[in-house]
């Protein structure tokens, strides 16, 4: 168990070794029993979290708001549009100003090729750690998140177990490739075979899928890239299939749009999740586009464990902000 992680950033997936992300969930489990259990758990009593959003959110700005109640402190929300943010106040200025009314800040900030950028210069700045609620790049605790599910649902050695990260369609906006990023990162250190599918156009960063492969190869375990929805899904054990947008091919909203309706085929059904293993589950972060990326029958069928993942944000964010701000 690594115990010193007071005062540390945790931006990137990699940020944090296997050993170090293994004390992260060890004291989330801690703290989803101690809840079960209803004991108090204030570790984190008169400490204050901002959480600066420049994103809308639903499980995000609920797990860190609640997180931070339940561990003592306080979490304030605060939107990039009501404040002199959008106004003036640079990445400096918030790294500096917030960094010293705050024992901590939070951001997300998904802009393509900015987000990611705006988060490490406002840490720069910063005497307090800085936590990344979703970037352009990587979805750290999502990514977290998932794979304390994983070791609720499959145990924790996953080494010989198929995950498949699959692009679906969805009808909505162009949405960030940060959580199959994170995904891919991670999840081959801890033993997982990691097969990554979508169809031409909706590649991830080149040197994202470099990182991922240097984990397989350090981790003996399998990576592999398909573009057949199905072929990714036979034989897996977890299936995680989401929408992103194809963001290195076009900048373009339109024609991102346009090659995204090309590939409506690209559904979680009763018949791909068919061609999983009997006991696969289905994985989402949510909010998900039903009966577009998945159908109703996979997501509210026994094989999903996404509310369980859902509230799982909850616990493994808690395990953060009490082993980084206490």
């Amino acid at each position: 168990m690594q115990t010193f992680l007071h005062g540390r950033d945790l931006i990137g997936d990699l940020d944090f070794s296997k050993e170090e992300v293994e004390t992260v969930l060890d004291v989330a489990f801690d703290l989803k029993r101690k809840r079960a259990l209803n004991e108090a758990h204030p570790y984190l009593r008169d400490k204050a979290l901002a959480m600066l959003f420049f994103f809308s959110s639903t499980r995000t700005r609920g797990s860190f708001e609640a997180g931070m109640a339940q561990l003592g402190g306080h979490g304030a929300f605060i939107d990039s549009d009501t404040t002199q943010i959008s106004h003036g106040d640079t990445a400096k200025e918030i790294g500096e100003i917030f960094g010293r009314y705050y024992d901590a800040i939070a951001i997300r900030q998904c802009d393509w090729q900015f987000g990611n950028k705006y988060i490490n210069d406002v840490a720069k700045y910063s005497r307090a750690p800085v936590l990344n609620m979703q970037c352009d790049i990587y979805h750290p605790f999502q990514c977290l998140a998932d794979l304390m599910t994983l070791w609720e649902k499959k145990g924790r050695d996953l080494r010989r177990k198929k995950m498949v990260v699959s692009w679906a369609y969805a009808a909505s906006y162009l949405k960030p490739i940060s959580v199959p990023q994170s995904l891919i990162l991670q999840m081959p250190r801890f033993g997982l075979d990691v097969t990554l599918a979508y169809p031409p156009g909706f590649e991830l960063m080149p040197d994202i899928v470099e990182q991922a492969r240097e984990q397989a190869r350090k981790y003996s375990t399998g990576f592999d890239i398909t573009h057949s929805m199905e072929e990714g899904f036979k034989n897996a054990d977890i299936v995680y299939a989401k929408s992103w947008g194809p963001l290195l091919t076009t900048g373009d909203k339109v024609e991102g749009k346009r090659l995204q309706d090309s590939f409506k085929d690209w559904i979680t059904d009763g018949s791909k999740m068919a061609l999983a293993r009997p006991d696969a589950i289905y994985m989402h972060p949510l909010p998900a586009d039903r009966n577009l990326e998945v159908t109703d029958a996979v997501i509210d069928g026994p094989n999903s464990v996404v509310y369980d993942e859902a509230e799982n944000r909850l616990h493994a964010q808690k395990a953060v902000m009490a082993l980084t701000m206490g």
